[in-house]
């Protein structure tokens, strides 16, 4: 094993389980929570987590994961609103972290998945193992309670966020580079979109 190899080895050993941190947030999360999931593996730890009518799952929409969570979030003030997915979803979107920043609703938390890879498309390497720092970047964006987590006690930190709503706030979670089980949400978009408008106190459409 080369030292670059033996680097990454390492820091892999150091990084989360993806879906038992996910799970371990979702149990903590007040329960008005509304949930926007990326496309992919958020959305599948989401719901293997528990489904909820206050979870909306993007079964695509690459990078569009926190445009609609900030809509929800402005649209929504008096309800916190988590934004749940990867690093690849968010690299695709990261202009829309400048929107976020600009507009800092206090009710808004992002927290994204970092593994290094794109999961969906066959673990090729990210941007964020080549050199780019997510935190480095919200906080360049106005975020400044931008930070990373590391440790599974992170998920308190999180839902500490939400319940206070005092402000937005990002966090980027190292998880391991591996593939549980997929858990599948629904499919169908309309009715997602239509239970948690249901779940607000709105009329479907």
């Amino acid at each position: 094993m080369n030292t670059t190899n033996a680097i990454d080895a390492a820091a892999a050993k150091q990084r989360l389980g993806r879906r038992e941190f996910v799970s371990a947030l979702m149990a903590r999360i007040p329960a008005e929570t509304l949930v926007v999931t990326g496309l992919g593996s958020a959305s599948y730890d989401v719901f293997a987590a528990g489904d909820r009518d206050r979870n909306y799952y993007l079964w695509g929409a690459m990078g569009g994961a926190v445009p609609l969570g900030l809509g929800l979030a402005l649209a929504q003030p008096g309800t916190p609103v988590l934004v749940v997915t990867g690093d690849g979803e968010q690299l695709m979107g990261v202009g829309s972290l400048a929107t976020a920043g600009a507009k800092r609703p206090a009710n808004l938390t992002v927290v994204v998945l970092d593994n290094g890879r794109f999961g969906e498309t066959g673990m090729q390497r990210s941007h964020t193992s080549l050199g780019t720092d997510l935190v480095a970047v919200a906080q360049g964006f106005g975020i400044a309670d931008a930070f990373a987590v590391d440790e599974p006690a992170g998920c308190d930190a999180i839902a500490e966020r939400l319940r206070a709503r005092s402000g937005m706030a990002f966090a980027r979670v190292s998880i391991q580079a591996d593939e549980p089980p997929r858990a599948l949400p629904p499919r169908d978009g309309p009715y997602v979109k239509n239970r948690l408008r249901a779940a607000l106190g709105l009329a479907p459409f």
